[in-house]
């Protein structure tokens, strides 16, 4: 009687569930239907809202307002009511056993003693990077590679699939995918004969930045700029003010989630010899230009566009940002966006 029990259980198993691997190339065997999901990431977050899978989200970080900002409440209605059972590094077990989730994703560089222990409680647990690498730095916050654009464009299109294909939304994963792609092909068309870049500096709380290594670089370069801090810095760092000094980027931006570091700049006496603040340079970006460490689809979609009509307004004069951010908002978040 036994063997039968097991045999049942293994047909069962094998015909209510399905296996996938995540971007740490680990096998994860899922319930064939996913409706409870906890995501402990916010670029996950971002993209199961953009897929439409946000009615299948039970719980987020706890850092969702800092890493998306205050205004996406209005992206996504009620995210400031759910649950928060954990946050990029950490895991809060009783929280995620009262959720009863279907899967938990999480960042490709949490300990994996959370792993471990998830495993244990027998919850399906998916790693997530939005980069493709084989390397040993597969679990790493400031990874390394021999080509960026190719590990970031590659490992955002793969994880938005994987997204996809978790929440069955696979096609509405295969039609953002195909509009990212489209977009940086319209974008290249613009940019082809701009040869000399404009120096950038993405300017953070507490003089920190993003050098090489991270997306930040890719975004400027591909609008036609050069990210000053990628020759001297790789990852996220903190830098002082002679070495901002030492850079003098002819443009500042600054990411909408920290408006304040524009007055910050403006008022910081030690600075006050940049070209950037004397010809008063220093842009906010909207919520959409994410020039973050990890690519966004949004970001490669039409944030590269802005700074790009940022930097060249003639080559750009006859392109319509407005219309495409709209048709954006309104084709992936069902938003109608006015500009705010």
């Amino acid at each position: 009687m036994k063997k039968i029990l097991s045999v049942l259980l293994l047909f069962i198993t094998f015909t209510y569930a399905s296996v996938i691997k995540d971007q740490l190339n680990r096998e994860v065997v899922l319930p064939d239907k996913v409706d409870k999901i906890v995501v402990l990431q916010h670029q996950s977050l971002n993209v199961l809202v953009q897929i439409g899978a946000k009615d299948k989200i039970v719980g987020v970080l706890q850092s969702w307002e800092k890493r998306l900002g205050s205004d996406y409440k209005r992206l996504f209605n009620g995210i400031d009511k759910l649950p928060t059972p954990g946050d990029l590094k950490t895991i809060n077990f009783e929280s995620i056993l009262n959720l009863k989730p279907d899967v938990v994703i999480v960042t490709n560089y949490i300990d994996k003693s959370y792993i471990e222990k998830l495993e244990e409680l027998k919850i399906p647990v998916v790693m997530m990077s939005f980069f493709k690498d084989s390397s040993a730095g597969k679990d790493s916050v400031n990874p390394e590679f021999e080509d960026e654009e190719y590990s970031y464009d590659n490992g955002l299109y793969e994880g938005i699939m994987l997204l996809g294909k978790i929440a069955d939304k696979e096609d509405n994963a295969k039609e953002l995918v195909t509009y990212i792609k489209n977009s940086q092909n319209e974008l290249k068309e613009y940019t082809k004969s701009i040869k000399d870049k404009i120096k950038l500096y993405m300017a953070n709380p507490k003089y920190q930045t993003y050098g090489s290594g991270k997306y930040t670089s890719i975004i400027f370069k591909r609008a036609g700029g050069e990210n000053v801090a990628a020759k001297d810095i790789k990852g996220y760092k903190q830098v002082s003010a002679e070495k901002i000094l030492s850079w003098n980027p002819d443009i500042i931006f600054v990411q909408a989630r920290y408006s304040s570091v524009v007055d910050e700049l403006k008022n910081d006496k030690s600075l006050k010899n940049l070209d950037a603040i004397k010809n008063n340079k220093i842009y906010l970006m909207p919520e959409y230009a994410k020039a973050w460490g990890y690519p966004t689809p949004e970001a490669m979609s039409i944030g590269e566009f802005w700074i790009a009509k940022k930097l060249y307004p003639d080559i750009f004069k006859d392109f319509d940002l407005d219309k495409k951010v709209k048709e954006y908002y309104k084709k992936f978040y069902q938003f109608e966006y006015d500009g705010k």
